[in-house]
């Protein structure tokens, strides 16, 4: 595969940036403030990634009624501590900086509020590395119908790569979780995921991510193997689910 400007999408919370536990502690802070049961680490783990109102419905007490509160007490912790907290994942700058060197183009795709995804990234000095981030609408609790709603990763990821205006044959997404995955799949693209995220033993491989990439050298030969035609060697095949 061949062309000239490739294009990489990459999720944020567990394939860009560490939480460092920021997303887990503000959600129990919010549930505790509320009186509200705050669920196990491994539950609080699981709702990493998706939309924050999707998995306080399916995984805690909370009710739509409670949902704008809820949100609002975490958003406010997430702003006061979490920004702090959170770091970039070891080697990502130095490939992030070789492919936009190279022409590659950049975005961010992720189910954050696109202008605290913004915040996060800046705050991290790492938004001028991206030509376009991404997210959900800033008020989390809109439903369907309303005509700033994006309904879930599918979408988002839809947005990403119109902005660039590239076909899913020049552009692939980098995730760590399945709905990475499924939204790269409903856009026709490619999924490469990464390792060091919050998937559960097996998710990624399940879902179909193409390769497991260990590290951000092997996420490197990845990206760079799908873009010129070939599987990359090494540790990142033993995730491979089909063939380029």
């Amino acid at each position: 595969m061949t062309q000239r400007a490739p294009v990489v999408l990459f999720d944020l919370d567990g394939t860009l940036v560490d939480p460092a536990g920021s997303i887990t502690g503000g959600i129990a802070y919010a549930l505790a403030a509320m009186d509200l049961p705050v669920p196990e680490d491994a539950v609080l783990r699981r709702m990493v990634g998706p939309k924050l109102s999707d998995g306080l419905l399916r995984f805690t007490a909370v009710t739509e009624e409670l949902l704008p509160e809820v949100i609002a007490l975490y958003r406010s912790h997430y702003l006061e501590h979490g920004l702090r907290q959170s770091r970039v994942y070891p080697g990502l700058p130095g490939l992030l900086a070789s492919l936009r060197s190279e022409g590659y183009g950049l975005g961010v795709a992720t189910q954050k509020p696109e202008p605290l995804a913004n915040t996060l990234l800046a705050a991290l000095e790492l938004a001028d590395a991206f030509d376009v981030i991404r997210g959900a609408h800033a008020d989390e609790t809109l439903t369907a119908g309303h005509p700033d709603f994006r309904a879930g990763k599918a979408e988002i990821i839809g947005a990403a790569l119109g902005f660039f205006g590239a076909g899913p044959e020049e552009a692939v997404m980098v995730g760590d979780r399945y709905q990475d995955v499924d939204g790269a799949r409903a856009n026709a693209l490619q999924c490469l995921g990464v390792a060091w995220g919050f998937a559960e033993e097996g998710e990624l491989e399940s879902a179909g991510a193409l390769v497991l990439a260990e590290d951000a050298r092997d996420l490197d030969r990845a990206i760079r193997g799908y873009f010129s035609g070939r599987l990359p060697l090494g540790r990142s095949e033993a995730g491979a689910r089909g063939a380029l």
